[in-house]
C-alpha cells in the first residue's frame, strides 16, 4: 500500500477535538453515509472536482488530457469519471480554477512540518492535531502508527477520530499515541445501518466495546438528522448500550445535520440524495441534553 493521500489540512479547527487544532483529513472511508458532506473523502484515489459555474469551455482541459476523459457534451465541458485517472494535467492548463485536485501525498516528515507551524496555537488554548478522514484507521497503518507516534513523542496532543467500522488491531495500534478517540454512533439499529451507512454496525459497536475495556477516553459523537435518527428510540438505544457495556465516555457531542457539503457532490458527477433529511429542532436537542443527564452522562454538547 502506497503513502495515504490528504485531501484536506484544516488550520484553527475548534470542533475537532480539545482548544485549537489542526486536522488531517484522510482520503478514503468504508463507509458511505448517505449525508456525507466530505463525498471526495469516500475514494481512496485521487479525484478531479471540477466548479461548473467557473467553466468558460476554453476547452484547454480537453485538449489536455491524455486519457480523452475531458470532452464537449452539448455546450457543456464533461469529464468521464471512468476514464479519469486524476493525473491532474487539466489542472495545470485551467486558468479559471474550475478544476481542483483532491488527493495528495505527502513525505511523513513534510507533514509533521506543516502540522507543527501552528504549535503557538496548540500551546496557547491546549489544542493539538486530530487524525480524520474519510477513516483514518483504514489507511496505511504503518503510517498513521509512525505519524502520531512522532506527534506524540514531539509533546502534541493527538486525537483520532473515527467511525470505528476498521479491524480493533488497527485502533490497538495507535492507542498509546491517542489522548482521545471522537467515535461516531450513527444508527443503532442494524438494518437501518446498512440501509443509511452502506455496512451493519456490529464491528462499530464491538470495537467501542473493545476500545472502552482498553482503557481509551471517548467523545462519542452523535449525527443527529431529522427523517434518520432524530428521535427519542435512537437516542434510548444510545444510551442503554453506553450503560449496559460501561463505555468509557468522556464527553457526548450532539451533532447537527447539515447540508453544506452537497455542493460537492456536483462537482464529481454524483447525485446527493437528501430526500427526507432535515435538521434537529433546537427544543428536541434540548431534551436530549436533559435524557443523556438524567440516565448519569454529565458532559454533553450540541457541536464539536
Amino acid at each position: 500500500m502506497g503513502k495515504p493521500l490528504v485531501f484536506n489540512i484544516q488550520k484553527y479547527s475548534v470542533h475537532d477535538g480539545e482548544g485549537i487544532r489542526t486536522t488531517v483529513f484522510f482520503k478514503g472511508c468504508p463507509l458511505r453515509c448517505k449525508w456525507c458532506h466530505n463525498p471526495e473523502s469516500q475514494s481512496y484515489q485521487k479525484e478531479i472536482l471540477v466548479y461548473g459555474s467557473r467553466c468558460t469551455g476554453c476547452g484547454a482541459c480537453i485538449r489536455t488530457c491524455p486519457q480523452k476523459a475531458v470532452s464537449y457534451v452539448g455546450q457543456e465541458v464533461w469529464t468521464d469519471r471512468n476514464l479519469c485517472t486524476a493525473c491532474g494535467d487539466c489542472l495545470d492548463v485551467c486558468v479559471h480554477n474550475a478544476r481542483e485536485g483532491a488527493g495528495r501525498e505527502y513525505e511523513m516528515r513534510d507533514l509533521v512540518r506543516e502540522l507543527e507551524k501552528d504549535k503557538m496555537f496548540y500551546e496557547q488554548s491546549g489544542g493539538g492535531i486530530t487524525i480524520s478522514g474519510g477513516e483514518a484507521l483504514a489507511q496505511d497503518m504503518d503510517y498513521i502508527e509512525e505519524l502520531m507516534r512522532r506527534l506524540h513523542f514531539k509533546g502534541y496532543s493527538v486525537d483520532v477520530d473515527t467511525c470505528g467500522h476498521v479491524p480493533y488491531e488497527n485502533i490497538r495500534r495507535v492507542l498509546p499515541y491517542t489522548d482521545t478517540f471522537l467515535y461516531d454512533i450513527k444508527l443503532m439499529n442494524p438494518e437501518a445501518h446498512r440501509e443509511y451507512i452502506g455496512v451493519d454496525n456490529r464491528l462499530i459497536l464491538e470495537n467501542l466495546k473493545r476500545l472502552s475495556e482498553d482503557g481509551g477516553k471517548i467523545n462519542i459523537r452523535l449525527p443527529l438528522i431529522d427523517g434518520v435518527n432524530a428521535d427519542d428510540a435512537h437516542i434510548d438505544a444510545v444510551i442503554d448500550f453506553l450503560r449496559e457495556n460501561r463505555i468509557n465516555v468522556y464527553r457526548v457531542n450532539l451533532l447537527k445535520y447539515h447540508n453544506t457539503g452537497s455542493g460537492k457532490y456536483a462537482k464529481l458527477n454524483r447525485p446527493y440524495d437528501s430526500e427526507g433529511m432535515r435538521v434537529p429542532e433546537g427544543a428536541w436537542l434540548n431534551h436530549v441534553i436533559e435524557k443523556f443527564q438524567q440516565s448519569g452522562f454529565a458532559n454533553i454538547q450540541i457541536g464539536g
